[in-house]
């Protein structure tokens, strides 16, 4: 969504957009999820859970960066199609949906992939509000039974399968787009 109001024609969303996009970029994500998870219920009074908080600090970075490939993609399109769209009747948004968007999106996938994988090793950092994920899980064992080497092996191979799969996928979809390309 902010993808989109950053190439609306409307300076009041894509001034919206902006300030979202800079704000989160701008800082790191540990600030975000202490911010999240202690800033929040100190002013609102609202506790969240560690989860939930992690939840929205990830989904807060991944989308201002999803943001700027969205927008990357939809200004990687020649300007021409959208005169063309437009000048065969079709409104912005229809030409935004039926003629820009289905070629953006050839262009975005590797970055969108890459962005998954980012946030799937992001989400480590959490840890420090505690909540358990995988390298906070290795962590406590780690301490119980003190063999560090064998369990960051373990570690590392559990974010490797994901990180794999997602880069197998995207090759996939890559292959199946340039061949509806063709």
């Amino acid at each position: 969504m902010c993808g989109l109001m950053l190439v609306s024609p409307s300076g009041i969303l894509r001034g919206i957009a902006r300030v979202y996009i800079d704000l989160i970029r701008g800082t790191p994500i540990i600030v975000q999820a202490f911010f999240i998870y202690f800033g929040i219920p100190n002013v609102t009074g609202i506790r969240l859970t560690a989860t939930v908080a992690g939840i929205i600090t990830l989904t807060l970075n991944a989308g201002a960066y999803t943001a700027e490939i969205v927008r990357g993609g939809i200004q990687s399109v020649p300007a021409g199609q959208m005169e063309a769209a437009r000048s065969l009747g079709l409104t912005r948004g229809q030409a935004m949906s039926n003629v820009i968007l289905p070629q953006a999106i050839r262009v975005m996938i590797p970055s969108i992939v890459n962005q998954c994988i980012i946030t799937l090793k992001d989400s480590s950092i959490l840890s420090v509000i505690g909540l358990t994920e995988l390298t906070q899980t290795g962590r406590l064992i780690i301490a119980n039974n003190f063999e560090s080497f064998k369990m960051w092996i373990i570690v590392g191979i559990m974010y490797l399968i994901p990180i794999m799969l997602l880069t197998k996928l995207s090759q996939w979809v890559e292959r199946k787009l340039q061949i509806a390309k063709d």
